[in-house]
């Protein structure tokens, strides 16, 4: 394994011998060889840090400390600050650190001292010493941890769906992402997978529905699927996307039931659907892992998702997924929908 390379600045003892080396007559590549630092480190040290009687080691110092608490600059969400609080405000309605520097450059456009980068945002989120107002800065944003889950997979061993028809089958014109009414769906599990919730993506517009579930087997997601995509307009309902999950056994059953094709993804093959599993991190927010998922009812996972569509998206130039459906709807020629 190669070893990760670090930079450190020049220390004192450092410049000491630089400026013995310099008295003998040594050159800058034969300093750099005996130091074990870079040529354009030791070259870079002559020049910037000598003073009008030479290169002198506590004047090189001196300006190089100097240098270095001049150009620190002021951090832009610093406690005091307007920005911070308003930073911390769309924190607490679940917004990404993302989501808020976007929307920060559509407030003050001409602006530069009220615009932060989403970086700059996490930076001043884990500054903060440790304590409860670390914890609560941290349990606001999306995944409290960073492990990632391994690509490595095994062979499918699973129950295969019949008469499944593949994702490769499925038309051009719905990767296009132009016309709205192609969905991707997907069940989220609560704790121990003895409840879980229907999720519906719309593939244009990113527009989230969810369905209560009553269990996770075929009959729940029969019933939960067609009874949410019958709640909307027949032209807005053309497919729907799902992995290999046995949950979707009788996926045409549903088909019959809705009007939509149903396509099915490769085994393990996340990023086919990945407009879904990205909504699935978003929901998470709202409907935590290891929580019973059965306490909500249909109304409140509706008002989830009319939070969740009315946030907005860094992939729609920060508008929401309803101001996006309005518009595919309108542009399409198509007739608003006028049910959630």
């Amino acid at each position: 394994m190669l070893k990760e390379k670090r930079y450190e600045q020049l220390q004192a003892e450092e410049r000491l011998e630089i400026a013995s080396l310099h008295l003998q007559g040594l050159s800058i590549r034969a300093m750099a060889r005996i130091l074990k630092r870079a040529v354009s480190t030791v070259s870079r040290e002559l020049t910037r840090n000598r003073c009008v009687l030479g290169y002198v080691p506590a004047a090189a110092q001196a300006l190089s400390t100097a240098r270095r608490t001049t150009t620190a600059r002021a951090p832009k969400l610093c406690p005091s600050s307007a920005c911070w609080r308003v930073v911390l405000t769309l924190l607490e309605w679940r917004w990404s650190p993302q989501q808020i520097s976007g929307i920060l450059k559509r407030m003050y456009p001409t602006d530069p001292t009220q615009q932060v980068s989403h970086e700059t945002i996490y930076t001043a989120i884990y500054a903060h010493p440790r304590g409860e107002l670390r914890r609560q800065l941290i349990a606001c944003l999306r995944r409290g941890h960073r492990a990632r889950m391994s690509r490595t997979r095994g062979t499918d061993r699973r129950w295969q769906i019949p008469n499944m028809i593949s994702i490769h089958l499925r038309p051009p014109e719905i990767e296009d992402r132009v016309l709205p009414g192609h969905w991707e769906g997907d069940f989220i599990k609560g704790e121990g997978n003895r409840s879980s919730v229907g999720v519906l993506v719309e593939r244009s517009s990113r527009l989230v529905l969810l369905a209560k579930m009553d269990d996770a087997t075929a009959e729940s997601a029969l019933a939960g699927f067609s009874a949410k995509l019958n709640s909307i307009p027949e032209h807005l309902r053309q497919s729907f996307t799902y992995d290999q999950g046995r949950e979707l056994s009788r996926h045409q059953e549903l088909a019959a039931a809705t009007g939509v094709h149903v396509y099915f993804c490769d085994p393990h093959s996340p990023w086919q659907r990945g407009t879904c599993e990205n909504t699935n991190g978003l929901l998470r927010q709202y409907l935590p892992k290891g929580t019973d998922l059965s306490v909500h009812s249909q109304a409140e996972l509706d008002l989830i998702a009319d939070s969740l569509n009315n946030r907005p998206r860094a992939t729609h130039a920060f508008l929401s997924p309803f101001e996006v459906f309005a518009t595919s709807l309108e542009t399409a020629g198509l007739p608003t929908c006028s049910k959630h």
